[in-house]
């Protein structure tokens, strides 16, 4: 025992390791790891390279992608474009052009302050920038590789070079972390990548209307996203999330100045409709389309909302958030605007929700985040209370209709001719009342039409139109058209054994959906796809398959019993 215990004692005698020498990180190191911390991914070096856009004032900005943005990732505008004399320092980290002092940060009226962005960029990627001011005769092209000017090609000079270009300045990224293959291993697939791309562009276009966006890959002629210039919020949105959202948008504005938040029903056409609260403070229809710029300047902070209404809700919340024209993250408003719809809103449901928070900016700090996604601002909570009462007047002042869609379950049975003249006589009595009092509903084309019954349409229906004289009367029964194929009565041994095999390979269930189902319509073309109903359920099925099936079993059916030709004697052959 004595032996074991002494064995398991720490031998005391060995000296403790000795304590390592502290060194300076080589200044390349130190920039590849500051630039891990910036660059994520493309989507967040495309984030940077849009915000320098946006500084340059550009009205247009055109993005090509290659590989998700790992092989290729080129961004154009049409900003005021880069000196030549600048060009030296463009990549190097901590210049820039927005910030000259540290009390600067307190009034910063611009995206990016820190001059870390092409410096990050340049030490993970292939850099090359091609700019033009106003006024000047050429364009100039310059490369960069960590953070510095590099020749294009071993040999040549690092001296920017003339060359032809658009005013503007045009940022070309290749290879993005081909030195860091780690972060490069990471990365899931392009498509993801693209997607994330998009999704950046799309927020981007939503808060900056004015300005046109386009993206698309660099083997494609059709760009992906595209939005015009000189449009409003509610327009690029049902632009590029679909009119379902923005026919149901809301739009608030709140202030700090307001004692009444204003409430405003958005028109596809941009402009608010005023509700009760704005008629009842006296406020006229021309006034209350005034620019979203009309909250008094002298609040120290101003909110514009665009939020679905009631009759809207998704599966995952769509929730766009900038704060001074930054686009951030914030998971305490996120969360209290959800809380807002839950009472509202079927179980599980999430709304869309665009705000706009202008806010002081010496009461900002956006020396946060590396990425600048985070901020923090004064008085967060109580900004985020009122703009959640400002939205939940907005609801409130516009819920007083529902809108809810069905389909109605099949009965099967067939009204007699005089029921059904009896119920449109009906029908056409209080059409002709609603009328006078409603205006005009809107017209539905027959591809939005759902066909919930046997008797809306028939397969007929669908046949080339001919002659109203030659169809037949008005009777349902006289228009199925059923035929019966007799089995001809062949003694090939093949034909018998293909036959005997159909019918043993015959299935019960399947064929009393093909004899008694209804046809509902075609679902796509190219891939041979239609929707049929039997009975209170709804099957996909591949009308090609179905059809080649069905000849091959009439071929087989009616082998051997084809038409005769009776050839005249003496026919030559």
């Amino acid at each position: 025992m004595t032996s074991t215990n002494q064995s398991q004692q720490p031998d005391t005698e060995s000296p403790p390791p000795a304590p390592k020498p502290i060194r300076r990180l080589d200044e390349s190191l130190i920039n590849r790891i500051a630039a891990g911390e910036i660059i994520h991914r493309p989507a967040s070096a495309l984030k940077e390279l849009l915000e320098n856009c946006l500084d340059a004032k550009s009205t247009s900005i055109r993005v090509t992608v290659k590989d998700g943005g790992l092989k290729l990732l080129q961004i154009q505008d049409n900003g005021c474009g880069i000196r030549k004399a600048d060009l030296p320092l463009l990549a190097s980290r901590f210049a820039t052009s927005k910030l000259s002092s540290f009390s600067d940060l307190s009034s910063l009226q611009t995206y990016g302050f820190r001059g870390e962005a092409l410096a990050s960029i340049s030490h993970v990627a292939h850099l090359s920038v091609i700019t033009k001011v106003r006024g000047d005769n050429c364009a100039w092209k310059a490369h960069y590789a960590d953070g510095v000017l590099a020749p294009p090609k071993p040999g040549l000079s690092v001296d920017p070079k003339p060359c032809a270009g658009n005013d503007g300045t045009t940022i070309i990224v290749e290879d993005l972390f081909h030195s860091t293959p780690l972060r490069l291993a990471a990365l899931k697939s392009t498509s993801e990548e693209y997607a994330r791309i998009l999704d950046v562009m799309t927020r981007y276009a939503v808060h900056n209307p004015s300005v046109s966006f386009v993206c698309k890959k660099a083997s494609s002629t059709t760009p992906d996203l595209s939005t015009p210039s000189g449009n409003t919020v509610q327009q690029i949105i049902s632009l590029l999330y679909g009119s379902h959202v923005g026919k149901e948008l809301l739009h608030v504005i709140a202030s700090a100045s307001s004692k009444k938040s204003r409430k405003r029903k958005a028109d596809p056409k941009g402009k608010g409709k005023a509700t009760e609260d704005d008629m009842e403070d006296g406020k006229s229809q021309s006034e209350d389309d005034q620019s979203e710029d009309d909250v008094p300047d002298d609040a120290s902070w101003k909110a514009h909302a665009y939020v679905s209404g009631v009759n809207y809700h998704a599966k995952k919340m769509t929730f766009l958030l900038f704060i001074n024209n930054r686009l951030v993250e914030s998971p305490r408003i996120k969360r209290a605007i959800e809380a807002v719809y839950n009472p509202i809103l079927p179980k599980g449901t999430s709304p869309f929700a665009y705000l706009s928070l202008h806010i002081d900016p010496r009461a900002v700090d956006v020396n946060v985040h590396p990425t600048k996604r985070e901020v923090h601002f004064l008085d967060e909570e109580e900004i985020t209370q009122r703009v959640c009462d400002a939205i939940q007047e907005g609801l409130t002042s516009n819920s007083g209709s529902r809108t809810f869609q069905y389909q109605t379950l099949l009965t099967g049975g067939i009204l007699e001719d005089k029921q059904r003249s009896k119920v449109r006589k009906d029908n056409e009595e209080e059409e002709e009342v609603e009328e006078e009092s409603a205006q005009k509903p809107k017209k539905v084309y027959s591809n939005y039409k759902v066909r919930t019954s046997a008797q809306d349409r028939t397969i007929d229906s669908m046949f080339p139109v001919v002659n109203p004289s030659q169809l037949p009367g008005d009777n349902t029964e006289d228009t199925i058209r059923v035929k019966d194929i007799p089995e001809s009565n062949c003694l090939l041994t093949s034909v018998r054994t293909l036959r005997s095999e159909i019918a043993r390979g015959r299935h019960t269930g399947l064929s009393e959906i093909l004899e008694k189902h209804t046809f509902v319509g075609i679902v796509d073309v190219n891939r041979c796809l239609s929707l049929i109903q039997h009975a209170t359920k709804l099957y996909l099925v591949n009308h090609g398959a179905l059809a080649e099936d069905l000849f091959y079993q009439l071929g087989l059916r009616q082998f051997g019993n084809f038409g005769k030709f009776k050839l005249p004697d003496g026919f030559k052959l």
